[in-house]
């Protein structure tokens, strides 16, 4: 990987080390850093490409009631944590340069509006790959999947987590 911040390649990399800086990627689920080097790392996984989908093969491996886990470790959008400064860098970074720190009081109310019922209806809060998006896309967003199925909102979401996570990897080893 170019730009990689790590002395080593990944599949050089110590555990520790490895687990110290992909056990980040997915929101407070080290369990998949760590499984996939359990594993085993090779030289594929030095790749952006091939990392992201051996770390998303086993999210989808894990099963409902660890998917469902990871969905639960995300924080709401304009949320309490965010209002609180609790959210990990990884998701503040995220929301703020999506402008959600920065919500007009309506904004902000409807925010928690829709936390309140997303979460209720599904039990996880909504996720979304904030990326590049304004606030008003996002709550266009939110409107829409709050009508979905369960089974469909799951999936999006997990999607969702699957973009984010290659997301962060991109930013965490640059470029390849």
């Amino acid at each position: 990987m170019s730009g990689l911040r790590f002395r080593q390649s990944p599949h050089h990399l110590a555990r520790a080390e490895f687990v110290a800086g992909f056990g980040r990627v997915y929101e407070h689920s080290p369990w998949i850093a760590e499984t996939l080097f359990d594993r085993g790392l090779d030289p594929a996984h030095d790749q952006l490409d091939s990392l992201a989908v051996a770390l998303q093969e086993i999210v989808e491996a894990g099963g409902e009631v660890r998917q469902l886990a990871l969905l639960r470790a995300h924080p709401d959008l304009a949320g309490k944590l965010a209002m609180a400064g609790e959210l990990t860098p990884e998701s503040r970074g995220e929301q703020a340069g999506a402008g959600l720190d920065q919500c007009s009081p309506a904004e902000f109310a409807r925010f928690q509006e829709l936390n309140r019922s997303y979460t209720a209806r599904f039990g996880f809060p909504f996720i979304l790959a904030v990326k590049g998006k304004s606030r008003a896309e996002i709550l266009a967003a939110f409107e829409m999947r709050v009508k979905n199925d369960t089974r469909t909102e799951f999936r999006t979401a997990l999607d969702q987590v699957h973009r984010i996570a290659y997301l962060r990897l991109r930013d965490l080893c640059g470029p390849t």
